[in-house]
């Protein structure tokens, strides 16, 4: 801590979410440092997270997104009563000097430039959005939602009523929550992704769930083609060509295929970079210099499943990194940020898609051959609670049954979901730890089983041999390629009358079962899968077909929920 005869000198630059952080922290720890704050926006501290529900209308005050809990904005005099930290507003660093320890600046409506010497000195200069390299991406119409100012324009947009078709292009979390802001605007919108799959955090078949909730509220997806060109009339957007020729009309494209670290003044000053191009960070958030700290989503983290270099540009990381650096610029040494399990969630219309880890894609492109997952679908809370489908898919080693991944999505409580399994990894706990977890239970919060003991539980099954187990991609693709299966739904007949996949399954409930034997096949290797709503009954179903010596009998996992292909009704 610094005497305030001889204060420490700390400047921040960057004043978005990890800055402010940073600075806020620095000032608890040494109430006498001289801490300044270098921000090239008008705004400080902008709950960026918030933007798509300003544009979608969840909320009118702007305000609201640049306050604290207690209703106060965080604007320059704010920051100086409050914090005593200076904070620049609409000024951008241009320069950092290493040897002399300075950083020189430049105040944007004025073009003053000074320079602030430092003893310690935090980069959080975040990130900026990706833009296609195609035909006519300059034109007006076409824009980012990453600033305030972004979700000014697209605010004003949807205000005005005007627009009537919309674009974006990229299905990842961004673009389908800005698809729900503008699609609630009543303006037809449609996703453009170039890759097979939506939400590429996501393995297919739960991205295609979600997927299907999108298209069943009204707005499009179209996958496996991406913008080839925007098309305009006096430098103004009418529509985008695709990759396969076709045009769509428009007014508006939102551009949200993911954003590239900020990190020219970091490059300029011979700081590391790393593998995956952000600032290269120990656990301190020291860079290659130790007397400069990087947080935020200009930043590498390490990644506490594989140990590799990540970027993770959230939210609520920058913030935790942010509380780190702005410890240890006063106390070097004494706060630690270890890496992350990149956990993240969103709300897609009456969806959530939700993920902790890695995917089985995932894994198994870093090496994790040696996996096993499962697959359920069940509801959040009991029905006589008005419980909520969810569908979660748990990823494990076979070998130590460490958890390495969940991905959840449904009309359900994903979020506590997703925050159980992240705390579980971060504990490095088994399948078995979570087959006993000791979680709070009443009807009105969880079934007497959470839904993610369930998951655990039949991924135990798995592990031990008590179960075989296909996913609906897999049958799928068997029944494409024209596999002897041999389906049967466990269910009543009134269930089926009412829902049913339609793929030429077999009707032999659960209670019938044993007495219809014959009319499965002779061949006890023959491949059968069975399956009810949930295909709570199918497991029960292949246990009992498995002692009379069937023993191919495999588990549609999730049942009839999780299958994201066309049903018969």
């Amino acid at each position: 801590m610094s005497h305030s005869a001889n204060p420490l000198k700390i400047v921040v630059i960057g004043g978005t979410a990890a800055g402010p952080k940073a600075a806020a922290k620095a000032r608890r720890m040494d109430e006498h440092a001289l801490i300044t704050l270098i921000q090239r926006e008008p705004e400080l501290s902008m709950a960026s997270c918030g933007f798509p529900y300003y544009v979608g209308g969840t909320f009118d005050d702007r305000s609201l997104l640049i306050c604290t809990p207690a209703g106060v904005v965080r604007n320059p005099t704010f920051f100086s009563k409050a914090k005593r930290i200076d904070a620049l507003v609409e000024t951008e660093a241009v320069a950092i000097d290493r040897n002399a320890k300075t950083v020189t600046y430049k105040h944007l409506p004025t073009g003053e430039i000074n320079t602030i010497p430092y003893d310690r000195l935090v980069i959080a200069t975040g990130a900026t959005p990706i833009r296609p390299s195609v035909p006519g991406a300059d034109l007006n119409g076409i824009l980012t939602l990453h600033s305030m100012a972004d979700a000014d324009k697209l605010r004003s947009i949807r205000d005005a009523g005007q627009v009537k078709k919309a674009i974006i292009v990229g299905g990842g979390l961004i673009g389908f929550e800005v698809c729900e802001a503008l699609h609630l605007a009543n303006i037809e919108t449609t996703v453009v992704e170039k890759t097979a799959q939506v939400l590429p955090f996501l393995d297919s078949d739960l991205a295609l769930l979600v997927q299907n909730h999108v298209c069943e509220q009204g707005a499009h997806v179209i996958t496996n083609n991406g913008v080839a060109e925007f098309i305009g009339e006096s430098g103004h957007l009418t529509g985008v060509k695709l990759d396969d020729g076709s045009e769509l009309p428009c007014e508006l494209a939102v551009i949200a295929v993911g954003v590239r670290p900020n990190i020219s003044l970091a490059v300029a000053a011979g700081l590391n970079i790393g593998t995956q191009g952000g600032i290269k960070v120990n656990s301190f958030m020291q860079t290659s210099d130790p007397d400069i700290y990087a947080v935020g989503d200009c930043i590498e983290c390490t990644s506490l499943i594989t140990g590799q270099a990540v970027r993770a540009p959230f939210g609520d990381l920058a913030n935790l990194q942010g509380r780190v650096a702005g410890q240890n610029v006063i106390e070097p040494g004494s706060a630690e940020f270890p890496g992350i399990t990149q956990t993240g969630i969103c709300k897609i219309f009456d969806f959530t898609a939700g993920i902790t880890g890695l995917s089985e894609r995932q894994a198994r492109a870093l090496g994790f051959n040696e996996i096993e997952t499962a697959t359920i679908a069940g509801l959040d809370i009991p029905t006589f609670m008005n419980g909520k489908l969810l569908v979660s898919k748990l990823v494990a080693e076979k070998k130590t049954g460490r958890i390495l991944g969940f991905q959840c999505v449904g009309s359900g409580d994903v979020s506590k979901r997703v925050a159980v399994v992240a705390t579980a990894i971060l504990g490095r706990l088994t399948v078995n730890d979570l087959a006993n977890a000791d979680l709070p239970y009443a009807p009105p919060y969880s079934l007497a089983l959470d839904h993610v003991i369930v998951a655990a539980h039949v991924l135990e099954n798995k592990l031990k041999g008590r179960m075989q187990g296909i996913v609906a991609s897999e049958v799928k693709q068997k029944l494409d390629q024209g596999a002897p299966l041999f389906l049967i739904d466990t269910r009543n007949p009134d269930e089926f009358e009412e829902l049913r996949l339609g793929i030429g399954e077999h009707l032999i409930p659960l209670g019938v079962l044993r007495d219809r034997l014959n009319e499965l096949p002779s061949d006890k290797a023959a491949e059968i899968v069975v399956y009810c709503r949930i295909s709570l009954r199918g497991y029960e179903a292949a246990a009992l077909l498995q002692g009379y010596g069937w023993h191919n009998v495999k588990v549609l996992e999730g049942g009839l929920m999780a299958w994201p292909y066309p049903r018969e009704k």
